[in-house]
């Protein structure tokens, strides 16, 4: 268990009072702020919430402005970034940063041969007892070697050519999870050596951001990370998602009980405040090492970083000493690769998937190929802008990525293997290949202006999306049908009982018990269920309709203003308009809903199964909605009612509930442990009300 290092410090409470002298209370406020760090980036443990360590930040930030002279080198606020650099200065290495041999055999056979190599090293026979290394994880990243002196990060530098490498410490600074100021006693010199990567939902979340602003997408997280530390602008490396491991030292000064083995060398380094990889032993033997690497590949997929193998260490230092280096490399040490996560193959085709949400995805054909530990035959192309951007084409050799539980995808094209007839052919477009309709039920695509994704039309039509278009339909806050879940909705769809909404009221309780698990009692209780389900009101209809970027506020401002289904579903985009709330995007995308005359259809048919609602119901004026026209923003816990409930009286009553508070907020009901939204109100003069302020609110139209 790593140990809190900040135990010794008192818990709560607000440290010296604003009043005490400014030097006071800014070091009360840089230690707080990096044990937060600590438990938030290194423990993942965070003890407070965002608002309350954005707020510790700014009276910090304010202070070093008004004290220039309190402004330290380990202060939090000097992660931010300085300004652009001309070039990256040279570093000459205190020790040098050597790389390892690498074992290429990714069977078991390689930790064997590194145990024979050592023992053999070491003149041990056969009845000599077995050798003591400690395993870790080989990192896929970017080698740093991180100074402290006195504790305080002085300056980061990468490997390079092992003898110098590049000074980073201006973009190192703003990496959450290296320390600016080391933890305990600590010695006055410590270079700790480790590897910068980035995690792949990190990744993922960064190149599905820079496809939805149309910019061009990373290759993969270590070359991501390895771009972001080599900046020569800090506030860009800021804005990258990076992550630090520490596994070994470099130069050291004055380390009283210096450790003795490997293992205790990166305990040490834990205590100090560095982040140090939990997927590490202690093992004895050939034996113990295989069983590391094999444990590690079963689990590799499971990880939420790259690695490219695991690395085998002598566990004792002095042994280390003894066994010296060779080549340049250290003998006591070596890497043992997994199957490479990067593959060429051959592009055969493109075909288009159809998602449950309607999205279509373009998908490579590739010749199989063996990539991440599994034959490959499928790659996502994710979107036709991306294809363009590659300049993906049928018949290029492109280079294949499969990491972990991300989806292969197609990373670049290795265009000096080109055929010539494949350059002089036209660039692949999605539209021209499906002939402007989806490939599973006939309905047009379309692209909504600033979205990367063509889209399927034909919601409660296509197969494609049926499963989908069902659960949203039987959810609670649409038309509400217990007993609907997802499981039941696969061996409807599956077993072909269920094809389109209408079905669902078809259903019996005969037909329902021949299901698996389905006993008499379930089948009835579904079918009263669904019965129950057929009054409802107008909103909540359309909200289950799943009209795209329709949600329940948007329904229930459609329900208010038109009041009957039949005008909306024949309103013109001019006239979607008029409704409050609805801009362009929402009003074409329900223009062009029930334009698919099989959206339509579906609609009549769920009507003829019997759904009713009282028309006109939401337009009958403000005489009895006392917050029309009123925006609330809710925040805390409320005494007596919950968030929904308290949503539901406000909507009821005309008002509306936002998620976000602005200018435009009308009111802020906030309870215990109200965040943020309740600050913000307050700076920007937006009435707070409690509970009981709401209620009267409520109260004033009874």
């Amino acid at each position: 268990m790593t140990p809190d290092l900040f135990a010794h410090e008192p818990r709560g409470g607000e440290g010296p009072r604003a009043e005490a002298p400014p030097a006071e209370r800014a070091a009360w406020l840089r230690e707080q702020l990096q044990r937060y760090d600590y438990h938030y980036y290194v423990l993942d443990a965070p003890l407070v919430p965002d608002a309350e360590y954005d707020r510790l930040f700014r009276e910090l930030q304010a202070l070093e402005h008004a004290h220039p002279e309190l402004q330290t080198p380990d202060s939090p606020t000097q992660r931010v970034g300085g300004g652009l650099l001309d070039e990256l200065p040279k570093v000459r290495h205190r020790v040098p940063m050597l790389s390892i041999q690498t074992e290429t055999d990714t069977t078991p056979a390689g930790a064997f041969a590194f145990d024979a190599r050592i023992r053999k090293r070491l003149g041990l026979g056969p009845d000599d007892p077995p050798v003591e290394y400690a395993a870790e994880l080989k990192f896929d990243g970017l080698a740093i070697s991180l100074r402290y002196e006195e504790g305080v990060l002085v300056r980061a530098v990468t490997r390079g050519n092992g003898e110098e490498g590049e000074d980073v410490t201006a973009n190192v600074r703003t990496i959450r999870q290296i320390p600016l100021r080391l933890q305990g006693v600590v010695p006055p010199v410590l270079e700790a050596r480790g590897e910068i990567y980035m995690r792949r939902d990190d990744f993922e979340r960064l190149n599905q951001r820079r496809r939805e602003a149309g910019e061009a997408t990373f290759i993969n997280p270590r070359n991501t990370a390895a771009g972001a530390v080599r900046q020569l602008d800090p506030k860009v490396t800021a804005a990258r998602p990076l992550s630090f491991f520490a596994y070994g030292i470099g130069e050291v000064q004055g380390w009283r009980g210096e450790p003795s083995t490997h293992g205790a060398l990166l305990d040490a380094l834990a205590h100090f405040g560095l982040p140090v990889s939990r997927e590490r032993a202690v093992v004895r033997g050939g034996e113990g090492l295989a069983e590391f690497h094999a444990r590690i590949a079963a689990k590799r997929d499971q990880l939420p970083f790259d690695i490219d193998g695991v690395v085998y260490k002598v566990n004792s230092l002095a042994l280390q000493r003894e066994l010296g280096f060779r080549n340049r490399e250290p003998v006591w040490a070596v890497a043992h690769k997994y199957p490479a996560q990067e593959q060429m193959t051959l592009l055969r085709d493109i075909e288009v998937q159809v998602g449950r949400t309607g999205k279509l995805t373009p998908v490579a054909k590739l010749a199989p190929v063996f990539v991440g530990g599994v034959t490959v035959t499928n790659a996502t192309l994710h979107n036709q802008d991306e294809i363009r951007r590659k300049d993906v084409r049928i018949g290029d050799t492109v280079i294949v990525r499969r990491a972990g539980d991300v989806i292969p995808e197609v990373v670049s094209v290795v265009l000096e293997r080109r055929p010539p007839e494949v350059a002089a052919s036209e660039p692949w477009d999605l539209y021209a290949r499906l002939q402007g309709r989806c490939p599973v039920c006939g309905s047009d695509i379309v692209r909504e202006e600033g979205e990367v994704d063509w889209r399927c039309t034909g919601g409660l039509f296509c197969a494609a999306q049926r499963k989908q278009a069902l659960l949203h339909f039987a959810q609670r806050r649409a038309m509400d049908i217990e007993g609907l879940g997802e499981k039941l909705v696969d061996q409807l769809v599956d077993g072909g009982l269920v094809r389109t909404l209408p079905d669902l009221y078809k259903l019996g309780v005969a037909k329902l018990a021949q299901l698996d698990r389905m006993a008499d009692k379930s089948a009835q209780n579904l079918v009263q269920a669904l019965e129950k389900s057929k009054r409802t009101t107008l909103s909540r209809f359309l909200f289950g309709l799943g009209i795209r970027h329709v949600g329940e506020a948007t329904a229930k401002d459609l329900a208010r203003h038109f009041g009957r289904l039949d005008r909306i579903m024949d309103a013109s985009v001019e006239e979607l308009l008029e409704v409050p709330e609805v801009g362009p995007v929402v009003a074409q995308s329900i223009r062009t809903f029930f334009d698919q005359p099989h959206n339509r259809e579906v609609v009549e048919q769920l009507r003829a199964a019997g759904i009713t609602w009282e028309e006109g119901e939401a337009g009958r004026g403000h005489e009895a909605q006392p917050l029309a026209g009123l925006t609330f923003v809710l925040t805390g816990t409320l005494p007596a009612l919950t968030r929904e409930e308290a949503k539901a009286m406000i909507e009821a009553a005309g008002g509306k509930v936002a998620g976000s508070v602005s200018k435009k907020t009308s009111y802020v009901v906030a309870g215990e442990e109200a965040g943020s939204k309740l600050s913000k109100a307050q700076e920007l003069g937006v009435p707070v009300l409690d509970e009981a302020g709401l209620r009267a609110l409520l109260n004033q139209g009874a």
